[in-house]
């Protein structure tokens, strides 16, 4: 699926499979992080601008200006976002 952020300056094309298995109840740290080591992922991550996803993820007010300052920690935060709109949008297409 495509997934783009609230202003559209990101975007993400992400299996629904994946989505599904990176947003759920409890943790979701670690099935996140193997969806960012996938090649697909990798290479979509990599293109994207550190000012950016800081930019992006500081819309969302859970981050604090010393958390966004972590690029890699920054993707995973994004990727996760992703997941769960992508997983919403899928429940409310049932």
């Amino acid at each position: 699926m495509f997934w783009a952020s609230s202003s559209g300056r990101i975007e993400l094309v992400i299996n629904p499979d994946d989505a599904l298995a990176c947003a759920h109840p409890g943790p979701c740290d670690d099935d996140v992080y193997q969806l960012s080591q996938t090649a697909h992922m990798v290479e979509q991550l990599q293109k994207l601008d550190r000012a950016l996803v800081a930019s992006e993820l500081r819309e969302w007010g859970a981050w604090d200006s010393d958390e966004l300052a972590d690029h890699e920690q920054n993707l995973q935060r994004l990727l996760w976002v992703a997941c769960c709109e992508i997983v919403e949008e899928l429940r409310s297409a049932e």
